[in-house]
């Protein structure tokens, strides 16, 4: 219970920092206060990259103790132990006093969150006390944790599409499927030594057509696109497993002029149907960069927050605002935080190659800019930050910083080739390589974009370049990208602000390149996947009567992937339809002429000539 004390404090800011420290507060907050006093709160821990393990035990938590940009609505996550061992558990802000909540087991069965009834209040000192069980009896511990001011960027709220921009010159339309509208795909390069099989995974945004998942065959013929109302986007469409079964993956939501996202995580399963909503944790929404599904029924995604904090120590303003980039792993059926790492708790401010000098509420500095979380078997996870230009190796039992690989102070020695500048999407291959796209710029280090492939020589020490590949004629992408290493040995790299798709050979010989149309059409990653979708909805049917006595009919069916030919039906009334054609499917809309009947149907059939579904019927 908090002590009860009387006050004679003339000064309420004597007395406010006095109680703080009678109830738990402690130097911590006497600090930040003291901070304030010349500007914004602090931000960053007195003792950077600390080990998130409780002392003494193997018992991770977060918030990350003696941290100061806590959410107002955080858990207190505690991994390590089952939830049975975490016992006498009291959370208490310094300003809020006791909190009730409820102490709520993972599924893995390896800890729990406490969730408290009510938020924390910005800028007060939160005490956790406890007791975590043990065969020689409970061995207490305690931490504390700063709340953060949060300024929060407002969202826009979404509304209708009202205008597909671009000119019909740069995207498609359907008479069978009217709502879509996906940009044009030019392919310009289709060698014959292109490995089949394989769909292009895609999120156009910012140009012609209809924003939103795309999945297109490589000569460029749309297989499935779920079009997006104006101001929401999506990015980052890929397969990915879910309980054995594979499914496909999304952002989407809202992306502000700063350069994150404001949304949530959709998976839906082949037939298109959405089986599951994730959402960030501790308040914040996800971030638009990364969203990975693990085994065990866990996921880690990336949030992005912006709170006050004081920059003068670095050139920036004492009332001040920075980006915090971070990743959670989430408990996919609790939707619980089973922890969260946060770039101010871990990688110095001095470390970004941005300026905060104008740093504000709407420009808020954003230092770091974590674009890729990348877990990996070894029990650590590798991260890019963009706008630090520097790749770091994470432990995951304690959070610190292994390895820092490029940046201003990289850890191993780098060969001149193989630094890069504000890159994006690093990911560990098979054998230890690393493969990473690298931008070059914004502002631009290196003439071009390019695929990079690096390895760490034994021990860590040496950074070499493995493999480089490149665009011709060049592409310079601001921003996004990706790389993928195919089955077969060949390389997939999406071009991002560039929406250009291209597959190298393992040497290095261009056999694949399109790109979606319109200037300013973008697509953050692209990916080359098998897919197999069977949507829940009917095939399409569309019909337009000709200048003679027949009829044309379209037939569409938006997401199938084992559709080889369609059958035309037809008949003078519902039930006296009979088959009078089939015709080879010749793209996601198949043409065909029928004679004058009052009403028609279609019926998609597969390559081994299985009637699959059929269309409604529709009668003049």
């Amino acid at each position: 219970m908090a002590q009860i004390i009387r006050w004679t404090a003339r000064s309420p800011r004597t007395l406010l920092l006095a109680l703080l420290i009678a109830t738990g507060g402690g130097i911590a907050l006497a600090a930040s206060i003291a901070s304030a006093r010349s500007g914004g709160p602090r931000c960053v821990p007195h003792t950077l990259d600390a080990s998130d393990l409780l002392r003494g035990t193997t018992v991770g938590v977060s918030p990350l103790p003696g941290s100061y940009d806590a959410s107002p609505l955080t858990q207190v996550s505690f991994v390590g132990v089952p939830a049975a061992d975490i016992q006498h558990l009291t959370v208490a802000g310094s300003r809020s006093g006791i909190h009730g909540g409820r102490l709520e087991p993972y599924s893995q069965g390896d800890g729990a969150s406490f969730v408290p009834d009510s938020p924390f209040r910005a800028g007060e000192t939160v005490r956790v006390r406890g007791e975590i069980a043990t065969a020689a009896g409970g061995r207490p511990f305690a931490f504390r944790f700063v709340v953060a001011h949060p300024d929060v960027i407002a969202a826009l709220p979404p509304g209708e599409r009202i205008s597909l921009g671009g000119g019909s010159a740069e995207y498609q339309s359907f008479r069978s499927a009217p709502g879509l509208h996906p940009p044009k795909v030019s392919v310009t390069v289709f060698a014959r030594s292109a490995k089949p099989g394989g769909e292009i995974f895609a999120a156009p945004y910012d140009g012609a057509g209809s924003t939103g998942p795309m999945i297109f065959e490589p000569d460029g013929q749309l297989i499935w696109m779920r079009p997006l109302p104006e101001d929401v986007d999506a990015t980052n469409l890929q397969v990915q497993e879910l309980n054995g079964k594979r499914v496909l993956t999304w952002w989407q939501g809202y992306v502000p002029k700063n350069g994150f996202g404001l949304g949530e995580e959709i998976v839906a399963n082949s037939a298109y149907r959405t089986i599951m909503h994730v959402k960030a944790g501790n308040g914040y929404e996800a971030d638009l960069h990364d969203f990975r599904i693990e085994r065990g029924g866990t996921a880690v995604l990336t949030a992005f927050s912006t709170i006050r904090c004081n920059l003068s120590s670095i050139g920036g303003p004492s009332n001040g605002d920075v980006t915090n980039a971070s990743f959670q792993e989430l408990d996919l059926k609790t939707g619980l935080v089973r922890r969260e790492w946060t770039g101010l708790d871990h990688v110095a401010l001095r470390a970004s190659y941005s300026s905060p000098r104008d740093a504000s509420s709407s420009w808020p500095f954003d230092y770091l800019h974590i674009n890729t979380i990348d877990p990996r078997s070894d029990g650590t996870t590798l991260l890019s930050a963009r706008n630090t230009s520097a790749l770091y190796v994470i432990d995951d039992e304690t959070g610190q910083i292994i390895t820092t690989i490029g940046g201003r102070k990289p850890t191993v020695r780098m060969e001149p080739s193989a630094q890069t500048a504000y890159q994006h999407d690093a990911t560990t291959l098979p054998d230890g390589e690393i493969s990473i796209f690298d931008n070059g710029g914004s502002p631009f280090e290196h003439p071009q974009s390019r695929a990079l492939i690096i390895a760490l020589a034994h021990g860590g020490t040496v950074d070499t370049v493995v493999r480089e590949l490149t665009h011709s004629p060049p592409l310079r992408s601001s921003s996004q990208g990706s790389v993928q290493l195919l089955g077969g040995g060949d390389w997939f790299v999406g071009w991002g602000s560039n929406a250009y798709f291209s597959e190298f050979t393992p040497g290095g010989r261009l056999i694949y390149d399109s790109h979606l149309a319109g200037a300013s059409t973008a697509s953050y990653r692209g990916y080359r996947l098998p897919w197999h979708g069977m949507p829940a909805s009917r095939p399409s049917i569309a019909t337009a009567h000709t200048k003679g006595s027949g009829i044309e009919v379209y037939a569409s069916w938006n997401g199938a992937t084992g559709v080889a030919s369609w059958q035309l039906l037809a008949g003078a009334s519902r039930g006296r339809l009979r088959e009078i054609a089939t015709v080879e499917r010749t793209g996601f809309e198949t043409a065909m002429s029928a004679p004058s009947a009052r009403c028609l149907q279609v019926r998609a059939v597969s390559g081994s000539g299985r009637p699959l579904r059929s269309s409604r019927i529709v009668c003049s």
